[in-house]
């Protein structure tokens, strides 16, 4: 379990930072809630005229007098039409002030997880690939869709109310000090053992939740790997195993909940006695004051109105305390991930680049991963532009590696990789990127229509350069066959598609992005021989005029390339051209 690093002021602190765009919204919020407090200390008046100046006679208070008009204070009757009333008027604008409260309340919220969330995605996006194979993409799933909430939980009904209330405690002490500066003083006699308390559980709240938090991403690991790897689970007859998997994650996250339940549970049950210890001094001494003529009936009614009010507010801010740690460890997880350094950042002046010839260096590259084992060491090759490589080697031999480097998915440890005689590292990652056309051993589609896939890498093209290029991949005829044609959605990744079909779809793809330079990362390793021939119809055509790198385990695949290489032990050479292979097989 990873602890708590950050103080509840610190993260509070950078909520409002994230929040800036929304402080207006935040500020009205605040102002609406402030609302609260007079309309608190007006409630119990009426109860206090009905009381003293109906039942029991008594004058109204000369504040009362001057703001009460002449003729609701004609007689008895009147007057207690006047307290009723204002019962009823009180509690309409109580309703209105609540009403406002939670409707920009809800905007304000759902528009800072908005932009939150996009930042926390923008963000996860950028970072290397390792540190999405390291944590597993469950847990930055878990961050941005369960953890972002939270901020608005935090800062909206959290930070906000807390404010609110301890100026409502503020006021409610004022008033309570003016009717009896005694009794106030009793009532505020239990206010240092609240703070104990509060402070006393509020770590340990923090660090439970943190548990919950993580655990709670492990049983998410489990869902997304079983539901992605359904078909092997099925396979294997493995239903039974991945559920109990499943529910064993799951039943630790539900008693680590339980933990903070308890924790939260014991804390209301200490504060509840704590006031109640309060209020039971404050009447046993107020009822004295009565006996004595300190106070009126309706004076001691209303300070014991006024103490359920003092109380609320230092009740409210203990438990916002407490509960409020749930969302500073959700809050701080997601800072986490922003926190995160990518790994292939832009250089402060990098430099855009519109179209490259091609011309790819690699100059003594090593790569590893952390600090394993090197898996390429003193790459030194020098390809020029239109040139077709192949790459031969071992499964492991680090062949996907090489060529992940290319588009700086990676960054070399040592040595430099230069495009048109520039380090990539001096490129715009989004131009250099932009560069390249990538086919997989592996095809990646989205759930979404074949023409949008086809489209992928060029969202505003036309409906007649997607179609062009599902020609030049031979792809369009099937796609025509299909009853919703290119509008056809192709499930999730692209799993109501054959492979070869799939395949075809990644080549139109290449075909509509243009890119100079062209990778192929096994791409026919598994389809059968007769599609395998079709498809490689369709990559002439698309090497054609590029700087191609083609990965393949069959020497057939490379006859199209100019020159071969194979990895072995972390080094490249060559092992001559595609006839010299040819003529070394026959």
């Amino acid at each position: 379990m990873t602890a708590s690093t950050h103080s509840d002021l610190a993260v509070v602190t950078r909520i409002l930072r994230q929040a800036r765009p929304y402080w207006s919204h935040i500020g009205a919020i605040f102002l609406l809630d402030l609302l609260a407090t007079p309309l608190a200390l007006l409630t119990p008046i009426p109860l206090m005229v009905v009381v003293d100046s109906v039942i029991s006679n008594e004058p109204l208070p000369a504040l009362l007098t001057t703001m009460t008009p002449a003729a609701f204070t004609a007689s008895s009757a009147t007057l207690l039409v006047f307290g009723v009333s204002l019962v009823v008027v009180f509690a309409l604008l109580s309703k209105l002030q609540q009403l406002g409260v939670w409707l920009l309340q809800t905007y304000t919220g759902e528009k800072l997880v908005l932009n939150f969330r996009s930042r926390l995605i923008r963000h996860a996006q950028r970072l290397s690939l390792a540190y999405h194979d390291s944590k597993g993409t469950a847990d930055s799933i878990y961050r941005v869709q369960y953890d972002a909430p939270y901020i608005q939980w935090t800062i909206i009904y959290g930070v906000s109310p807390i404010a609110t209330a301890i100026l409502t405690l503020i006021g409610m002490i004022i008033v309570t000090l003016n009717i009896d500066w005694q009794l106030a003083l009793i009532a505020l006699v239990v206010a240092p053992a609240v703070v104990f308390f509060t402070q006393f559980f509020r770590s340990r709240l923090r660090r439970q939740w943190t548990e919950v938090k993580e655990l709670e991403t492990g049983a998410l690991s489990v869902v997304q790997e079983v539901l992605t790897a359904l078909r092997v689970v099925r396979a294997f007859g493995q239903e039974h195993r991945e559920e109990e998997r499943f529910v064993k994650h799951s039943v630790a996250s539900v008693w680590a909940r339980i933990r903070a339940a308890i924790t939260e549970g014991a804390f209301s049950i200490s504060v509840g006695l704590t006031l109640a210890v309060g209020t039971a001094l404050v009447l046993f001494f107020g009822a004295k004051h009565v006996q004595a003529g300190l106070l009126t009936l309706g004076e001691l009614l209303l300070v014991m109105s006024y103490l359920g009010q003092l109380y609320q507010p230092l009740q409210s801010i203990g438990q916002q305390m407490a509960s409020l740690q749930s969302g500073l460890a959700s809050a701080e997880r997601a800072f986490a991930l922003l926190d995160e350094a990518p790994d292939v950042p832009d250089a402060p002046d990098a430099m855009p680049l519109d179209h490259a010839r091609g011309d790819i260096e690699f100059d003594n590259v090593s790569f590893s991963y952390g600090d394993e084992q090197p898996v390429l060491e003193h790459i030194t090759v020098i390809i020029p532009a239109g040139t077709r490589v192949g790459i031969v080697g071992e499964t492991g031999a680090g062949k996907t590696t090489l060529i992940n480097l290319l588009p700086r998915f990676f960054d070399p440890v040592d040595g430099q990789i230069r495009l048109d005689g520039t380090d990539l590292r001096y490129y715009q990652q989004a131009d250099l990127r932009n560069q390249f056309s990538i086919v997989l051993q592996d095809t990646v589609l989205f759930s979404t229509s074949i023409a949008e896939n086809i489209a992928y890498g060029r969202p505003a093209t036309s409906m007649e350069d997607i179609v062009r290029a599902a020609k030049a991949a031979n792809a369009h005829d099937f796609i025509s066959a299909l009853p919703e044609g290119y509008n056809t959605l192709v499930g999730e990744r692209g799993m109501r598609l054959s492979g070869g079909e799939r395949q075809r779809i990644a080549l139109a793809r290449a075909f509509l992005k243009d890119a100079p330079i062209l990778i192929l990362d096994e791409p026919t390793s598994s389809i059968d021989v007769k599609t395998e021939a079709e498809i490689m119809d369709s990559m002439e055509q698309l090497m054609q005029g590029r700087t191609v790198f083609m990965i393949a385990h069959r020497l057939s695949t490379l006859d199209c390339c100019d020159r071969i290489y194979q990895i072995s032990n972390g080094h490249l050479c060559e092992v001559g051209t595609s006839e010299d292979r040819y003529r070394e097989a026959r």
